[in-house]
């Protein structure tokens, strides 16, 4: 969180305030901040505007429930703007689009795929590839992860892009796989990277 001291002094006492996607890095909205809308957004964590059409605080998602969870604010050079990055709860504009600049904000990474995976593992699913994978024991999904290696191996020594990020994409899938049913996470394998970073 910042700690640099805002300028309210320039416009009224209100500065502009641009909230960003923690995730996507997408600009969801603008609003403008005076002092007490600031301060009550470090102390709940939650993003509150000054509303200049209503002239009061506003907190973004107070009838709604689409908030926007704080995860870091920063301080612009001149001391008189503010970002925000949020973790969105919801639509973002009150026409129920993403953004208020009508931009997708959907995020696929690492931890969707990973999510998903989870759901099968403790909600098997019929006909699901993954259910299966977990129903075969931890044999067949290691197994798996040593055959999907040796077919990347065997991509990388040619230059057909389709087929080895095809390969890679094969590994990655029952590399979570396994890491699902060993009990362990993504975030296990970072955090030991992580360390071994910071040595």
């Amino acid at each position: 969180m910042a700690n640099t001291k805002i300028n309210f002094s320039k416009s009224d006492g209100l500065v502009p305030c641009v909230v960003q996607d923690n995730k996507t890095s997408k600009v969801l909205m603008l609003g403008f901040m005076n002092e007490e809308a600031y301060q009550k957004t470090l102390v709940e964590k939650r993003v509150t505007f000054f509303s200049r059409s209503k002239q009061r605080l506003w907190t973004k998602g107070e009838t709604s429930g689409n908030f926007l969870e704080v995860v870091d604010l920063l301080i612009d050079c001149d001391q008189d703007t503010i970002l925000i990055k949020a973790n969105p709860v919801g639509p973002v504009c009150h026409t129920g689009a993403d953004t208020c600049f009508n931009e997708k904000n959907a995020a696929w990474d690492l931890s969707s795929l990973e999510s998903v995976i989870k759901d099968r593992k403790a909600n098997p699913a019929k006909g699901s590839y993954t259910t299966s994978l977990f129903e075969s024991g931890i044999n067949k999904v290691a197994q798996k992860v040593g055959e999907e290696a040796v077919e990347l191996i065997i991509e990388a020594k040619d230059n057909n892009k389709d087929l080895f990020l095809g390969e890679a994409s094969d590994l990655l899938y029952h590399y979570l796989v396994l890491l699902t049913a060993k009990g362990f996470s993504l975030d296990d394998v970072l955090e030991v990277l992580r360390k071994r970073h910071s040595k």
